[in-house]
């Protein structure tokens, strides 16, 4: 039986953009943590430009940036050592 064309859905893909590009005002510095964390996955991963939305000259600012932090300790590398040393302060 086929099914009537009225009850088929289209989803609409919405656009990504580059936040920079859009907002002249936000700096992308490896002091400001809390834009960087938005950017690495939860594995402590850089996001790929795909994903993230941001234009060519942005992602290799926010790169750039991400790894000076992590220089700099203000942010991981990588997170899955946390877990298994909080796990053992635990028990």
């Amino acid at each position: 039986m086929a099914t009537p064309n009225h009850t088929k859905r289209r989803f609409y893909i919405r656009r990504k953009f580059c936040r920079f590009c859009a907002d002249p005002k936000l700096e992308i510095s490896y002091k400001n943590i809390d834009i960087l964390r938005q950017f690495i996955t939860d594995r402590g991963k850089i996001m790929p430009r795909r994903i993230s939305g941001n234009c060519a000259r942005h992602q290799r600012q926010i790169t750039i940036a991400i790894k000076r932090a992590r220089h700099l300790a203000l942010l991981p590398y990588t997170t899955t050592g946390l877990e298994n040393r909080q796990k053992r302060e635990v028990i």
